[in-house]
């Protein structure tokens, strides 16, 4: 699907699975401020939109629904288990219930299902709009807190093989998050290696000196005298202790 505009529509109908969404409303979605064309435009890319999903797999156009009467306006019959987006929360939901609940291992199982899912950053070649950017962030903040809580529930469950590589690579997309610091901290204090903990909370410590102005995050402090004291144990009771009152909901964008 060569068209952003296509790809655009296409994803707010999967934001808005088997909803009617007028023509109108759709315009504000693709533009903040829509072209006098906005209208002629839309029914020239749903056009274009039912052939490219016949092309992926004929027939497939006949999800793509017209609605006529006072507010005329198009939707897209998908189900929740055809969703990734339902999926993924479905998902996020138990394995952080599981977490809750102390059943480590299972959440585990759980969590890795859910952020399987993602492929990488939502939101890439679609319209800067107010409303775009809004389930943007949205969306890439359920991804985050979805690999905290996976990250948190393997320290737990004692599957720390490469996590602290994988602690990096979500670290290089969102620097900011405090608590994926803890947890790279803590994933080396709990394997013994008690200098790669302190390098992480150094590079924490000067990353939010330099770009935010701001102290070090106390629960990467917390980390920091667990890892000068040898205490692997009071690392792992931190993690455990965030754990009971996991950070975050899942999203209810569907």
């Amino acid at each position: 699907m060569s068209s952003p505009v296509r790809r655009a529509i296409l994803t707010a109908f999967l934001l808005r699975p088997g909803q009617s969404i007028a023509v109108g409303e759709l315009a504000e979605l693709l533009w903040d401020e829509p072209p006098c064309s906005a209208t002629a435009n839309i029914r020239s890319h749903v056009t274009g939109l039912r052939r490219d999903l016949d092309e992926a797999a004929p027939g497939l156009s006949g999800r793509l629904k017209t609605y006529r009467g006072g507010q005329s306006g198009y939707g897209l019959d998908v189900t929740p288990d055809e969703s990734d987006l339902a999926r993924f929360t479905r998902a996020t939901r138990h394995g952080r219930a599981l977490l809750l609940d102390g059943r480590a291992d299972a959440a585990v199982d759980t969590l890795e299902e859910a952020v399987a899912l993602w492929r990488g950053p939502f939101g890439q070649d679609l319209p800067p709009t107010r409303w775009f950017s809004a389930h943007t962030v949205g969306l890439n903040n359920a991804r985050f807190d979805a690999c905290q809580d996976l990250f948190t529930a393997c320290i737990l469950a004692g599957r720390t093989e490469l996590l602290g590589y994988r602690i990096e690579t979500v670290i290089a997309e969102e620097p900011y998050r405090q608590k994926l610091w803890a947890l790279l901290a803590a994933v080396h204090c709990i394997r013994g290696d008690v200098v790669g903990a302190l390098n992480a909370v150094k590079r924490c410590q000067q990353l939010f000196a330099e770009d935010l102005g701001l102290d070090l995050p106390p629960q990467v402090a917390a980390m920091r005298a667990a890892a000068l004291t040898w205490d692997c144990d009071a690392a792992f009771r931190l993690v455990a202790a965030r754990a009971s009152t996991a950070e975050g909901t899942a999203p209810d964008f569907v």
